[in-house]
């Protein structure tokens, strides 16, 4: 999609909407005002949307509205607001059914206190039940927000535009997912504003596949990361990894291999063995970074990201697709939802690389910086060994070629547990195939590809593959080596 040049204004949409005679809601704001209410009144003509426009503030208030929860800034709430508002309205201006299309959105958010430390979360909840046509089946938007200005007022302000922003794409946007995404920051801007979480529902969407939601956030700047389960399910990173320990992988997974599986399995004894309770539960994430699989005009390729992405889930595991590069942020983002150990998994060559000054630039402290924000909290790196097919020789972490001057820092971190090595139990047929040779022997038509992947996999990927071949493309593509 070209770049959009004629973006109308919050003012525009909200009047917009006050001049749609067909359009009529109810607004339940919790946490930052009425903000979003308050934007119908500011352009005029309100009475032709808003049907009733409610602040429950008070927590007995809302209680006694929406029923008890057990977190007030949550999506089970969300839920709640729009259970009981949405039916109410249908029930007490059930003569206007036939000519008008009802809606009600919703928010609960918890804005920026007067008493609030830095670097407390702000963060909500917004939603939207609406008709596409009189007397229809409802469908349903939701999504989660973070703020990011200092100011309570700003917070606001800016919450009310990304109301506005969602029920105008709601009614006005729904056709077109690429809009509909990118229009939410309208007026807005990711420095003040993150969607980390966008979700459809209804007859009219049940071609949307939620994952490439998640993925077009993070392609169009809405957040750095997005987070799905083994069932497809788009989920906020706290819904899913609030105070639990988390183990990462990290890699492309095109395809998955048996090392990579290995990797995965020395990672798991390993962390159970960190935990303070013996079989303790625990989430597997598995991570890759959309900064490595731009293609040269910068857009993403979503059918094969899908491709991967439903393997993972035949595995039933949970997906995360980030934007992160430096591993200092990837630990920021996991250690912001929870306090809980956290171990990100890598290989000794990729380890090795994070002692090189060029990937640090933009931080004034450098390799020292990156690595005192990486071990901030309770993080290890796992790092599994690789084979040197020159020497024809495995090497692990105590023999990374690093440079001398951080040799003192790698016994340093080793001697406290922030480096842990890793054991391969696969012998070298396996380990000196890189991923990127198993794809090309896939593209091929090199059988030898089968037995490198996990067995149970295989029909999977030759059903892939025959999908690709008869539309004439590739499942895979060429990447640097991994």
């Amino acid at each position: 999609m070209p770049p959009r040049t004629d973006i109308p204004s919050t003012h525009e949409k909200a009047l917009r909407l006050n001049l749609d005679p067909t359009k009529y809601g109810t607004l339940a704001e919790i946490g930052a005002g009425q903000e979003t209410a308050a934007w119908f009144f500011r352009v005029g003509g309100a009475s032709g949307t808003v049907a009733k426009s409610i602040s429950a503030y008070d927590m007995q208030m809302s209680d006694a509205i929406y029923g008890t929860s057990p977190r007030y800034v949550s999506r089970d709430r969300l839920r709640a607001m729009l259970d009981h508002e949405y039916p109410l309205l249908n029930e007490r201006l059930s003569k206007r059914c036939a000519t008008t299309t009802f809606f009600a959105f919703a928010n609960t958010v918890r804005a920026r206190a007067f008493r609030d430390k830095e670097g407390t979360e702000c963060h909500g909840w917004m939603g939207i039940r609406f008709q596409t046509a009189p007397g229809s089946t409802p469908h349903e938007v939701l999504l989660h927000c973070r703020m990011f200005d200092p100011s309570n007022l700003e917070q606001q302000r800016h919450l009310g535009i990304l109301g506005v922003n969602l029920i105008h794409a709601a009614f006005y946007y729904r056709d077109d997912l690429e809009l509909f995404v990118e229009s939410l920051l309208d007026d807005l801007s990711h420095r003040i504003m993150e969607v980390d979480m966008l979700k459809f529902s209804g007859a009219e969407f049940a071609t949307i596949d939620n994952r490439e939601c998640a993925l077009m956030l993070v392609e169009k700047d809405l957040t750095d990361s997005a987070l799905f389960t083994a069932e497809g399910e788009v989920i906020q990173a706290s819904e899913k990894l609030y105070k639990q320990p988390v183990l990462v992988l990290r890699g492309s997974f095109n395809p998955v291999t048996r090392v990579g599986m290995d990797i995965l399995n020395s990672a798991r004894m390993t962390f159970q063995s960190h935990l303070s309770e013996p079989g303790k539960p625990f989430v597997e994430v598995m991570e890759f970074s959309m900064n490595s699989y731009f293609r040269p005009l910068g857009k993403i390729d979503h059918t094969d990201f899908l491709r991967r992405a439903s393997i993972l889930q035949q595995m039933g595991k949970n997906v995360l697709i980030s934007k992160f590069n430096a591993f200092h942020r990837l630990a920021a983002y996991l250690t912001q939802h929870t306090t809980e150990p956290v171990a990100l998994t890598l290989s000794v060559d990729v380890f090795e690389k994070l002692f090189q000054d060029t990937y640090y630039e933009d931080l004034p402290g450098g390799i020292m910086e990156s690595f005192g924000r990486l071990f901030k909290h309770a993080v290890r790196l796992y790092v599994y060994p690789v084979y040197d097919r020159e020497k024809q020789t495995m090497r692990s972490v105590d023999e990374a070629i690093i440079p001398v001057r951080f040799h003192p820092l790698l016994v340093f971190l080793a001697q406290n547990e922030k480096i842990v090595p890793l054991t391969a139990s696969v012998g070298p047929e396996l380990l000196q195939h890189w991923t990127t040779e198993v794809r090309q022997m896939m593209d091929a038509g090199n059988p030898q590809w089968k037995a490198l992947v996990p067995g149970e996999l295989i029909p999977a990927y030759e059903q892939q593959l025959q999908a690709a071949q008869a539309q004439g493309t590739s499942v895979t593509r060429s990447l640097p080596k991994e």
